[in-house]
């Protein structure tokens, strides 16, 4: 085999998507910062426990571990952002009030989440703490919106559920082991008769609720067939309303998915997806995850989201290429000058080196830095 040759899943970024990925990290951290949201960078790797505690425990199967030769430790490569910044919020920063963080770099994974996916993505994301209304459900929201509009996206699709509704069910029906997977399999599915199948030992109410589940998905009426479906559990008739109150606030067009089962198990709360044209799955997903500090010391509300910049770019058109100036080399000081003015002033100028054409592919030179005789150099159009 090639020594060039990468592993599976794993690739370079080359010149023109590594500036639209550059651009879009900058202008997703710019929307952050305009909501009040401060950037964090959480190590690559930590201490393997650390990594795998609490919420992260999930993460294990998509952890790499090796051994640190300065301790003899087991650290892992970290596969998700998320227990990481949940551990800065409750050990390091432990503020009294409301902490808005934000974060964007690149996680590791041993297996792609899904086909053609990379292993490496390049995670952006926020997360409020310390508030348990809607209003920071509202705002993750709101704000994951907005990233998506800066990043050019449009066609937008927010899909909202809540981990509790199958959560609650799904522990009610007493189902362990096989017989639990099979229903949450069976759920994940939207397969009727698998869950009908998968539930025949539970009492008659949940059976029912459970296969009321996989029909619960659509628009606003979705609400009200689960308000009928669900009235054997009023303790859930609650989540329903503000699931409402969170979709008045959004977009038209926001439809409901009360089986979805991704993260069900991490979700505390109110969770959404966002789907764009051109993509099979989620570009966005979140919602709230009280318990996500719990194990660092301090556990206390939270909510978020994430996305990959590396499967964003892909779904966006590409950016108009920067304009540039083109140069000769000289040690000519009124040049050297020159130049150094153009830069300092925002500029790109791209010199030609002696004897070559500059192969520049990401600029698109438009001017020229030009003189006529022994006056002054001046910028010209090309």
């Amino acid at each position: 085999m090639s020594a060039w040759v990468l592993p599976d899943h794993i690739a370079d970024v080359l010149p023109s998507e590594a500036r639209h990925i550059e651009e879009l990290r900058r202008d997703l951290l710019d929307m952050a910062r305009a909501y009040g949201y401060e950037l964090v960078m959480p190590p690559l790797l930590e201490h393997l426990e650390s990594l795998l505690t609490g919420t992260g425990e999930a993460l294990g199967l998509q952890t790499f571990k090796l051994v640190d030769q300065l301790s003899g430790r087991m650290l892992g490569l970290r596969a998700d952002t998320t227990p990481q910044v949940a551990r800065i919020d409750a050990h390091l920063l432990n503020r009294r009030g409301v902490a808005r963080l934000c974060y964007c770099g690149p996680v590791l994974r041993t297996r792609p989440d899904r086909p053609h996916a990379t292993r490496e993505p390049l995670q952006f994301g926020a997360e409020i703490y310390g508030h348990a209304g809607v209003e920071a459900d509202l705002e993750i929201l709101r704000l994951a919106l907005d990233c998506l509009r800066a990043a050019g996206v449009t066609g937008v699709q927010v899909d909202l559920g809540d981990a509790r509704i199958p959560r609650h069910l799904l522990q009610a029906s007493g189902l362990t082991g096989s017989a639990l997977a099979d229903v949450q399999n069976a759920l994940a599915a939207k397969d009727a008769s698998g869950v009908a199948a998968s539930s025949q030992s539970v009492a008659p109410e949940i059976r029912q609720a459970l296969q009321a589940l996989v029909r619960l998905y659509g628009d606003e009426s979705v609400l009200a067939e689960a308000a009928v479906a669900l009235k054997a559990f009023p303790q859930l008739l609650p989540l329903l309303d503000d699931l409402r109150k969170l979709a008045a606030s959004l977009p038209p067009g926001t439809s409901f998915d009360l089986a979805d089962l991704r993260g069900y198990a991490y979700y505390s709360g109110a969770q959404f997806a966002m789907y764009v044209p051109g993509s099979s799955d989620a570009v966005v997903r979140g919602g709230r995850y009280d318990e996500v500090g719990a194990v660092f010391g301090r556990n206390r509300p939270a909510a978020g989201f994430s996305l990959d910049l590396r499967e964003l770019v892909s779904l966006v058109a590409p950016r108009t290429l920067r304009a540039a100036i083109r140069a000769p080399w000289s040690d000519d000081d009124a040049l050297r000058a020159a130049i150094a003015d153009l830069r300092s002033a925002g500029e790109t100028v791209v010199c030609e080196l002696p004897g070559h054409d500059s192969e520049v592919d990401e600029f698109r030179c438009d001017r020229v830095l030009a003189r006529d005789g022994a006056g002054p150099w001046a910028v010209r159009p090309l």
